[in-house]
């Protein structure tokens, strides 16, 4: 029986660099549509149980779907998980080519499970909401400056640009709308998310676009992948305090200010946060709680499709 076959692709905005294990087979292709098409060749010939590329700000959407479009289970992870397996494995050197030959390694060795990726309606709502978001972030930054007291000139010119940032906000705003009334999947699983008091459209759609698995996963999995799951710090006789650490920031953000809200409109969250602070816990200690029981709350409701006041306290 020949030997499983595990690629590693590493992808920059100019080249794909692909290597096999086993074998050591290694190829180097344009990321253009010509290259795509000869790297698609050169793996499928190969048969590979998996194929595993790091995130590189969208420069790997277009052969992730190629491969998964031609049924070959392919994998989409954190750069920093590859970069944290290749210094365990003492590969300090960084080129292309290695890092193809180490995230083969990492396919072989930690075997990521392969999930779907997303359709072309999904990946469309998705680059709204982090143009949107990315507007925002610009908008505040020039609010900010405008409450330094600038001189006359430079106040207009961010009184121009804060106005300019509001109508490409609502633009988006509008663009996303559309998109969500076309699909009723999104439709039906903003309405039950918003259905929770301090959730609102912006909460919700930062969860459907940056967190697919919302809905899939135990309530403890959802939580370790967005960052908000206690982690133990134990050695020998010392007893740490738990931590959070990783997972996804933007998650997390949105998560943060939809548990702020909550304490304060949702009675359900505002109780269990008012138990928490009268046991002594600090404030930032029973918010993260907060936002555990909220991700859970939201999870449980996409799984069984139920509003919130269908969920069981």
């Amino acid at each position: 029986m020949a030997e499983a076959c595990f690629i590693g692709i590493d992808v920059s905005k100019d080249s794909l660099d692909l290597h096999a294990l086993p074998g050591a087979d290694s190829g180097r292709f344009p990321n253009d549509e010509g290259g795509i098409s000869q790297a698609l060749s050169w793996t499928s010939d190969r048969k590979p149980l998996l194929v595993v590329l790091e995130a590189t700000g969208g420069y790997q959407s277009h052969i992730a779907a190629q491969l998964a479009a031609r049924d070959i289970p392919v994998a989409v992870v954190n750069p920093r998980q590859v970069r944290d397996f290749a210094r365990a494995t003492g590969q300090l050197a960084k080129t292309d080519a290695l890092d193809a030959a180490i995230i083969a390694r990492f396919a072989r060795d930690v075997r990521p499970h392969p999930r779907a990726l997303p359709d072309d309606a999904e990946q469309a709502i998705k680059a709204l909401v982090t143009r949107r978001r990315q507007l925002v972030a610009t908008r505040t930054a020039e609010i900010n400056r405008l409450h330094q007291c600038p001189p006359k000139r430079v106040a207009t010119s961010l009184k121009e640009s804060i106005a300019f940032l509001d109508h490409q906000i609502d633009s988006l705003d509008c663009d996303i709308d559309d998109h969500i009334k076309q699909s009723p999947l999104w439709r039906e699983k903003e309405d039950l998310l918003k259905s929770v008091p301090g959730v609102g459209s912006q909460t919700a759609r930062t969860l459907l676009s940056q967190l697919p698995e919302l809905g899939k996963l135990s309530r403890r999995e959802i939580a370790s992948l967005v960052g908000i799951a206690p982690l133990n710090r134990d050695s020998g006789a010392l007893r740490g305090r738990r931590v959070i650490a990783g997972g996804r920031s933007q998650v997390r953000a949105a998560l943060y200010m939809a548990a702020l809200t909550a304490t304060r409109c949702n009675q359900r969250i505002r109780t269990f946060y008012r138990r928490l602070r009268a046991a002594g816990k600090p404030g930032k200690v029973a918010l993260t709680a907060c936002m555990r029981k909220l991700l859970t709350i939201l999870n449980t409701m996409l799984k069984n499709r139920t509003r919130f006041s269908h969920v069981t306290p």
